[in-house]
């Protein structure tokens, strides 16, 4: 897919196909996570794949949205040590991640940890980590083809915040 058209036509998806990941893809888009840049190269995370529906059942109820969790195919927790940039690297990862599954037609979701201690309990989280964000992954229950729309035509049905707004130039 080309990365001009994922970007743009990059879609929430919080409905999924009850229908497995491919292991290779699985296994792609955590690489993209992984070779994503972060601040000064401190690699400042680490990524849990959340397989087992069971261990998404229960972190589900840590998040701010459950069902995203509960219904998807697979779920990654970006868990952080450090500072402000971690939390921004971490982001940076995410959506590389989200962009590479899309690449191979699953949808994603972020998600907040509302109940930080609990999730920490959860997964046993290390001495100074905490989490970022989890990605809740799957294949889309309805349609949703990106290429079936030009960018321009994504760009338009986009309901975002008009240019004007949030552009300036100096």
């Amino acid at each position: 897919m080309d990365a001009y058209l994922a970007v743009v036509a990059k879609r929430e998806v919080r409905s999924y196909a009850d229908r497995p990941i491919p292991s290779e893809v699985v296994e792609g888009l955590l690489e993209a996570g992984r070779v994503t840049g972060s601040s000064m190269n401190r690699q400042a995370w680490r990524f849990l794949a959340l397989e087992s529906r069971e261990i998404r059942h229960a972190v589900a109820d840590t998040v701010y949205a459950p069902d995203n969790l509960r219904g998807a195919a697979l779920a990654v927790a970006i868990v952080v040590t450090g500072g402000a940039t971690a939390d921004f690297d971490a982001g940076r990862a995410a959506q590389s991640m989200m962009l590479a599954a899309l690449n191979d037609g699953v949808g994603s979701c972020p998600n907040g940890v509302a109940d930080r201690d609990r999730f920490a309990e959860l997964i046993a989280l290390e001495e100074g980590e905490r989490p970022a964000i989890v990605i809740s992954f799957g294949f889309p229950a309805g349609a949703y083809r990106p290429e079936d729309r030009s960018p321009r035509e994504w760009i338009r049905r986009a309901r975002r915040k008009p240019a004007t707004e949030v552009i300036r130039r100096l």
